[in-house]
């Protein structure tokens, strides 16, 4: 018999690349994480890793049990939902990753709908960067993930997460007030600040990436003098008069944009979009349905 758990580290181990980086990912040691591969070599009859400079890598073996792996481990998750909603009574709590925006745009007012519909189930909520709460919520530190999509993101289809879409918005251009294209209406072309000194989030953050794609897309590489992943220092950078820059719509609502002028551009490519997830088969849990239920509701009041 194959122990679950053995395969939990096991994926944990495919998804860091590091037998300690998976036992920190797991809070286990790095021993203990040695020992649970080796036992699993042996229930299988196997060498399932196999050494690649100061990582390892999953031999052909190992990649054909992960595939199985995804699968049991889904189920798992089912089979705990549905022995969780025989159990008299929902109350609980649930583990919410989220990035800052995520949380004042959907989360928060989330919560107030599950403290009427729901009052049982208690979220707490940690503030993670959009490429952060999917690995988050696959090595189990997290129940759900509210995330963006990023460069190197887990695809829509893998196997291990289920998704739930909560809404889609642009970046708008954030502008000086004295700039030249500040005062025009209409859409603004991104083209037309390939020239300008750019403001924005550091490498990793995924609106780096939207930032990047956009700019690809027209045709130029944007030259970023000034970086930072705090939204309103980004308008503060523009107000002084430091550069231009893309902006979340929703990460503007708060803001003092007094010295700013704010301009939608015409690149579809500039969108941000937001998902809820779960671990595949988790989204038929008592405590974790209406929470995605809230989730998705808020999104489209806020729309």
């Amino acid at each position: 018999m194959i122990d679950a758990r053995r395969l939990r580290t096991l994926r944990a181990v495919a998804d860091h690349r590091t037998v300690t980086a998976a036992a920190a990912a797991l809070y286990l040691t790095p021993s203990a994480v040695s020992q649970q591969l080796a036992a699993l070599e042996q229930e299988t009859g196997h060498h399932l890793l196999a050494r690649e400079g100061r990582g390892v890598r999953l031999t052909a073996a190992g990649e054909i049990l992960l595939g199985h792996a995804d699968a049991v481990l889904a189920q798992l998750e089912r089979a705990e939902a549905d022995l969780a909603a025989y159990s008299a009574g929902v109350a609980g709590e649930v583990t919410v990753a989220s990035f800052a925006t995520g949380i004042s745009h959907v989360l928060a007012p989330a919560i107030g709908l599950l403290a009427s519909r729901a009052p049982g189930v208690r979220l707490k909520v940690l503030d993670a960067e959009g490429d952060a709460s999917l690995p988050m919520v696959l090595d189990g530190r997290a129940d759900l993930a509210v995330a963006v999509e990023y460069r190197g993101a887990p695809r829509a289809d893998d196997a291990r997460l289920t998704r739930v879409p909560l809404y889609a918005e642009p970046f708008e251009a954030v502008l000086p007030l004295a700039h030249p294209l500040a005062a025009e209406a209409g859409p603004l072309a991104v083209a037309d600040l390939a020239d300008e000194p750019w403001i924005g989030p550091y490498p990793g953050n995924p609106c780096h990436d939207v930032v990047l794609l956009a700019c690809e897309h027209a045709g130029f590489q944007p030259r970023l003098l000034h970086s930072s992943d705090d939204f309103r220092a980004v308008v503060a950078l523009a107000s002084a008069g430091s550069g231009v820059a893309l902006v979340p719509r929703s990460a503007l609502r708060g803001v003092d944009l007094a010295m700013v002028a704010v301009r939608a551009v015409d690149s579809d490519l500039a969108t941000r979009r937001v998902f809820a997830a779960v671990r595949a088969g988790a989204d038929g849990h008592p405590l974790i349905r209406p929470v995605l239920d809230s989730l998705a509701e808020a999104a489209a009041s806020g729309a």
